[in-house]
Protein backbone atom coordinates (compact mmCIF):
# COMPACT_ATOMS: atom_id res chain seq x y z
CA UNK A 1 0.00 0.00 0.00
CA UNK A 2 1.46 3.36 -0.90
CA UNK A 3 1.70 6.37 1.10
CA UNK A 4 -0.77 8.50 -0.72
CA UNK A 5 -3.38 5.58 0.03
CA UNK A 6 -2.48 5.28 3.62
CA UNK A 7 -2.99 9.17 4.02
CA UNK A 8 -6.33 8.99 2.34
CA UNK A 9 -7.23 6.29 4.40
CA UNK A 10 -6.39 8.24 7.98
CA UNK A 11 -8.25 11.12 6.77
CA UNK A 12 -11.31 9.34 6.12
CA UNK A 13 -10.94 7.70 9.65
CA UNK A 14 -10.73 10.99 11.23
CA UNK A 15 -13.62 12.31 9.49
CA UNK A 16 -15.83 9.13 10.40
CA UNK A 17 -14.83 9.64 14.51
CA UNK A 18 -15.30 13.70 14.23
CA UNK A 19 -18.84 13.18 12.59
CA UNK A 20 -20.14 10.07 14.84
CA UNK A 21 -23.61 10.72 16.57
CA UNK A 22 -23.34 10.65 20.37
CA UNK A 23 -25.27 7.56 21.94
CA UNK A 24 -27.93 8.34 24.21
CA UNK A 25 -28.09 6.38 26.70
CA UNK A 26 -31.11 4.07 27.04
CA UNK A 27 -33.59 3.63 30.06
CA UNK A 28 -35.57 0.42 29.53
CA UNK A 29 -39.44 1.22 31.39
CA UNK A 30 -38.84 -1.00 33.49
CA UNK A 31 -35.83 1.42 35.00
CA UNK A 32 -37.91 4.61 34.38
CA UNK A 33 -40.86 3.32 36.13
CA UNK A 34 -39.13 1.96 39.11
CA UNK A 35 -37.86 5.40 39.31
CA UNK A 36 -41.55 7.01 39.22
CA UNK A 37 -42.31 4.77 41.96
CA UNK A 38 -39.11 5.98 44.40
CA UNK A 39 -40.16 9.57 43.94
CA UNK A 40 -43.70 8.44 44.80
CA UNK A 41 -43.12 6.85 47.45
CA UNK A 42 -41.29 9.74 48.75
CA UNK A 43 -43.89 12.29 47.80
CA UNK A 44 -46.98 11.03 47.97
CA UNK A 45 -47.22 8.36 50.86
CA UNK A 46 -45.38 10.71 53.27
CA UNK A 47 -47.00 13.65 55.08
CA UNK A 48 -44.67 15.82 56.09
CA UNK A 49 -46.78 17.54 58.42
CA UNK A 50 -48.27 14.42 59.69
CA UNK A 51 -47.65 14.02 63.85
CA UNK A 52 -49.14 10.33 64.34
CA UNK A 53 -48.63 6.99 62.31
CA UNK A 54 -52.23 7.57 61.09
CA UNK A 55 -51.58 11.38 59.69
CA UNK A 56 -48.39 10.58 58.54
CA UNK A 57 -48.36 8.13 56.17
CA UNK A 58 -51.05 8.11 53.39
CA UNK A 59 -52.65 5.39 51.71
CA UNK A 60 -51.84 3.81 47.78
CA UNK A 61 -54.80 4.49 45.73
CA UNK A 62 -58.16 2.73 45.81
CA UNK A 63 -57.03 1.53 49.84
CA UNK A 64 -58.62 2.05 52.70
CA UNK A 65 -57.04 2.29 56.28
CA UNK A 66 -58.74 -0.53 58.74
CA UNK A 67 -61.13 1.42 61.65
CA UNK A 68 -60.10 -0.18 64.74
CA UNK A 69 -62.66 -0.05 67.98
CA UNK A 70 -62.17 3.24 70.57
CA UNK A 71 -59.71 1.78 73.66
CA UNK A 72 -58.25 -0.68 71.33
CA UNK A 73 -54.50 -1.95 71.40
CA UNK A 74 -54.92 -1.27 67.55
CA UNK A 75 -56.33 2.21 67.70
CA UNK A 76 -53.46 2.96 70.40
CA UNK A 77 -50.51 2.07 68.02
CA UNK A 78 -52.62 3.73 65.20
CA UNK A 79 -51.60 6.55 66.98
CA UNK A 80 -48.36 6.66 68.49
CA UNK A 81 -47.10 10.35 68.32
CA UNK A 82 -43.81 10.29 66.00
CA UNK A 83 -40.87 12.94 65.80
CA UNK A 84 -41.22 15.16 62.99
CA UNK A 85 -40.14 13.80 59.67
CA UNK A 86 -36.88 13.40 58.67
CA UNK A 87 -35.70 12.41 62.50
CA UNK A 88 -32.92 10.15 62.75
CA UNK A 89 -33.05 7.27 65.26
CA UNK A 90 -30.84 7.59 69.01
CA UNK A 91 -29.46 5.16 70.46
CA UNK A 92 -29.94 4.72 74.19
CA UNK A 93 -26.39 6.62 74.78
CA UNK A 94 -27.36 9.22 72.67
CA UNK A 95 -25.59 8.19 69.27
CA UNK A 96 -27.43 8.29 65.92
CA UNK A 97 -28.20 5.36 63.46
CA UNK A 98 -28.01 6.77 60.22
CA UNK A 99 -30.44 6.06 57.73
CA UNK A 100 -29.27 3.84 55.26
CA UNK A 101 -32.60 2.72 53.90
CA UNK A 102 -34.03 1.41 57.42
CA UNK A 103 -36.29 3.63 58.66
CA UNK A 104 -39.45 5.89 57.48
CA UNK A 105 -40.28 7.86 60.93
CA UNK A 106 -39.33 7.58 64.57
CA UNK A 107 -41.81 7.12 67.16
CA UNK A 108 -41.97 9.34 69.88
CA UNK A 109 -40.94 7.63 73.02
CA UNK A 110 -38.17 7.55 75.58
CA UNK A 111 -35.98 5.03 75.66
CA UNK A 112 -33.89 5.46 79.01
CA UNK A 113 -30.70 5.73 78.99
CA UNK A 114 -29.43 1.50 79.60
CA UNK A 115 -28.97 -0.49 77.20
CA UNK A 116 -32.32 -2.39 77.41
CA UNK A 117 -35.20 -1.68 75.48
CA UNK A 118 -34.61 -3.46 71.88
CA UNK A 119 -36.04 -5.34 69.75
CA UNK A 120 -38.75 -7.91 71.78
CA UNK A 121 -38.47 -5.49 74.49
CA UNK A 122 -40.11 -1.97 72.40
CA UNK A 123 -43.35 -4.51 71.42
CA UNK A 124 -43.35 -4.79 75.46
CA UNK A 125 -43.01 -1.23 76.51
CA UNK A 126 -46.01 -0.44 73.65
CA UNK A 127 -47.71 -3.91 74.72
CA UNK A 128 -47.56 -2.16 78.44
CA UNK A 129 -48.14 1.39 78.10
CA UNK A 130 -51.74 0.80 76.50
CA UNK A 131 -52.29 -1.30 79.14
CA UNK A 132 -51.18 0.61 82.07
CA UNK A 133 -53.11 3.66 80.20
CA UNK A 134 -56.06 1.88 80.21
CA UNK A 135 -55.58 0.76 83.96
CA UNK A 136 -55.81 -2.97 82.95
CA UNK A 137 -53.77 -3.85 85.85
CA UNK A 138 -54.65 -7.74 85.51
CA UNK A 139 -53.26 -7.81 81.75
CA UNK A 140 -50.41 -6.26 82.44
CA UNK A 141 -47.98 -9.61 82.89
CA UNK A 142 -44.67 -10.64 81.46
CA UNK A 143 -43.05 -14.17 81.31
CA UNK A 144 -39.27 -14.26 82.15
CA UNK A 145 -36.74 -16.22 80.55
CA UNK A 146 -37.38 -18.79 82.94
CA UNK A 147 -41.01 -18.96 82.41
CA UNK A 148 -42.56 -17.39 85.85
CA UNK A 149 -45.24 -15.15 84.81
CA UNK A 150 -44.39 -11.69 86.36
CA UNK A 151 -47.75 -9.57 87.21
CA UNK A 152 -47.53 -6.04 87.52
CA UNK A 153 -50.28 -6.18 90.39
CA UNK A 154 -47.78 -7.68 92.48
CA UNK A 155 -45.79 -4.89 91.76
CA UNK A 156 -48.09 -2.84 92.46
CA UNK A 157 -49.29 -4.37 96.32
CA UNK A 158 -45.55 -3.49 96.46
CA UNK A 159 -43.65 -6.83 96.20
CA UNK A 160 -40.04 -7.09 94.58
CA UNK A 161 -37.87 -9.90 93.05
CA UNK A 162 -34.79 -12.19 94.41
CA UNK A 163 -33.33 -13.16 91.22
CA UNK A 164 -30.46 -15.93 92.10
CA UNK A 165 -29.31 -18.03 89.33
CA UNK A 166 -32.47 -19.14 87.55
CA UNK A 167 -34.97 -18.95 90.79
CA UNK A 168 -37.29 -16.29 91.07
CA UNK A 169 -39.17 -15.19 94.48
CA UNK A 170 -41.57 -12.32 95.66
CA UNK A 171 -40.83 -10.87 98.86
CA UNK A 172 -42.57 -7.73 100.36
CA UNK A 173 -40.41 -4.31 100.34
CA UNK A 174 -42.45 -1.29 99.72
CA UNK A 175 -45.84 0.27 100.34
CA UNK A 176 -48.75 -0.25 97.72
CA UNK A 177 -48.13 2.38 95.07
CA UNK A 178 -48.76 2.51 90.86
CA UNK A 179 -47.38 5.91 89.78
CA UNK A 180 -45.35 5.92 86.43
CA UNK A 181 -42.29 5.96 88.03
CA UNK A 182 -43.40 2.62 88.94
CA UNK A 183 -44.51 1.23 85.66
CA UNK A 184 -41.54 2.42 84.35
CA UNK A 185 -39.06 0.23 87.30
CA UNK A 186 -41.22 -2.64 86.30
CA UNK A 187 -41.03 -2.21 82.80
CA UNK A 188 -37.06 -2.01 83.29
CA UNK A 189 -36.85 -5.39 85.21
CA UNK A 190 -39.22 -7.21 82.11
CA UNK A 191 -36.28 -5.52 79.79
CA UNK A 192 -32.90 -7.00 81.67
CA UNK A 193 -35.09 -10.86 82.10
CA UNK A 194 -37.04 -11.13 79.34
CA UNK A 195 -37.02 -10.95 75.32
CA UNK A 196 -37.38 -12.57 72.63
CA UNK A 197 -37.17 -16.37 73.53
CA UNK A 198 -39.32 -15.51 76.08
CA UNK A 199 -41.73 -13.42 74.62
CA UNK A 200 -42.23 -16.30 71.42
CA UNK A 201 -42.79 -19.01 73.82
CA UNK A 202 -45.46 -16.62 75.93
CA UNK A 203 -47.48 -15.68 72.92
CA UNK A 204 -50.37 -17.94 70.57
CA UNK A 205 -49.48 -17.96 66.71
CA UNK A 206 -52.09 -16.49 64.24
CA UNK A 207 -52.51 -17.62 60.79
CA UNK A 208 -51.02 -14.82 58.51
CA UNK A 209 -53.91 -14.47 56.98
CA UNK A 210 -56.01 -13.79 59.98
CA UNK A 211 -53.45 -11.06 60.56
CA UNK A 212 -54.41 -7.93 62.43
CA UNK A 213 -52.88 -4.60 63.60
CA UNK A 214 -50.76 -5.56 67.38
CA UNK A 215 -49.52 -9.03 65.82
CA UNK A 216 -46.15 -9.61 66.16
CA UNK A 217 -43.34 -11.35 63.47
CA UNK A 218 -41.09 -12.59 66.06
CA UNK A 219 -38.27 -15.38 66.34
CA UNK A 220 -37.10 -15.99 69.75
CA UNK A 221 -33.01 -16.49 69.91
CA UNK A 222 -29.89 -15.18 70.81
CA UNK A 223 -29.93 -13.29 68.89
CA UNK A 224 -33.61 -13.30 67.96
CA UNK A 225 -35.89 -10.25 66.71
CA UNK A 226 -39.48 -9.16 67.58
CA UNK A 227 -41.63 -6.40 64.96
CA UNK A 228 -44.95 -5.00 65.02
CA UNK A 229 -47.53 -4.36 62.79
CA UNK A 230 -48.84 -0.83 64.21
CA UNK A 231 -51.82 -0.20 60.73
CA UNK A 232 -53.21 -1.46 58.25
CA UNK A 233 -55.31 -0.92 55.27
CA UNK A 234 -57.53 -3.02 52.83
CA UNK A 235 -58.46 -3.04 49.21
CA UNK A 236 -62.28 -3.89 49.58
CA UNK A 237 -61.99 -4.54 45.28
CA UNK A 238 -59.38 -6.83 45.60
CA UNK A 239 -59.01 -8.04 49.08
CA UNK A 240 -55.48 -7.20 49.30
CA UNK A 241 -53.90 -5.59 52.52
CA UNK A 242 -51.11 -3.28 53.64
CA UNK A 243 -49.66 -3.21 56.80
CA UNK A 244 -46.71 -1.04 58.66
CA UNK A 245 -44.00 -2.20 60.65
CA UNK A 246 -42.18 -1.02 63.71
CA UNK A 247 -39.27 -2.36 65.49
CA UNK A 248 -36.38 -1.54 67.95
CA UNK A 249 -33.17 -3.50 67.60
CA UNK A 250 -29.80 -3.80 68.98
CA UNK A 251 -28.50 -1.83 71.05
CA UNK A 252 -31.24 -0.61 72.00
CA UNK A 253 -33.11 2.55 70.01
CA UNK A 254 -35.92 4.42 69.37
CA UNK A 255 -38.85 2.45 67.60
CA UNK A 256 -38.88 3.50 64.09
CA UNK A 257 -41.35 2.49 61.25
CA UNK A 258 -39.75 0.43 58.64
CA UNK A 259 -39.36 1.24 55.44
CA UNK A 260 -39.87 -1.95 52.81
CA UNK A 261 -36.83 -2.89 50.59
CA UNK A 262 -39.33 -5.51 48.83
CA UNK A 263 -41.26 -2.84 46.92
CA UNK A 264 -40.39 0.26 46.99
CA UNK A 265 -43.07 1.94 45.26
CA UNK A 266 -45.42 1.48 48.03
CA UNK A 267 -42.78 1.87 51.02
CA UNK A 268 -42.89 1.81 53.46
CA UNK A 269 -46.49 0.08 53.44
CA UNK A 270 -45.85 -3.74 52.73
CA UNK A 271 -48.44 -6.15 51.16
CA UNK A 272 -49.75 -9.21 53.01
CA UNK A 273 -49.36 -10.86 48.60
CA UNK A 274 -45.70 -11.48 48.61
CA UNK A 275 -43.62 -14.70 47.49
CA UNK A 276 -41.48 -16.18 50.17
CA UNK A 277 -40.04 -14.91 53.31
CA UNK A 278 -41.07 -11.34 54.82
CA UNK A 279 -37.66 -9.74 54.31
CA UNK A 280 -37.04 -6.04 56.26
CA UNK A 281 -34.15 -3.62 55.95
CA UNK A 282 -32.49 -5.66 59.29
CA UNK A 283 -34.35 -9.33 59.17
CA UNK A 284 -36.08 -11.71 57.31
CA UNK A 285 -39.16 -13.62 58.47
CA UNK A 286 -41.72 -16.51 57.74
CA UNK A 287 -45.34 -16.07 57.70
CA UNK A 288 -45.51 -18.94 60.51
CA UNK A 289 -43.64 -16.25 62.81
CA UNK A 290 -46.76 -14.13 62.99
CA UNK A 291 -48.11 -14.19 66.85
CA UNK A 292 -49.76 -12.09 69.17
CA UNK A 293 -51.29 -10.80 72.32
CA UNK A 294 -54.23 -12.36 74.13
Amino acid sequence: MNLSYRMILLLFSLLVIAFKPEVEEVVSPKESQEEEMIITKNTSLINPEGKTIKTRFRLPDGFQRIKSPLNSFAKYLQHLPLKPDGSQVHYYNGGIKQNRGVYAGVVDMDIGTRDLQQCADAIMRLRGEYLWQQKRYDELHFDFTNGMQIDYTKWMEGYRLKIKGNKTTWYKAKAPRNTYKDFRAYMNLIFAYAGTLSLSKELPKVAFEEMKIGDIFIQGGSPGHAIIIVDMAINEKTGKKLFLLAQSYMPAQDIQILQNPMSEGISPWYSNQFFGDLITPEWSFERTDLKRFD
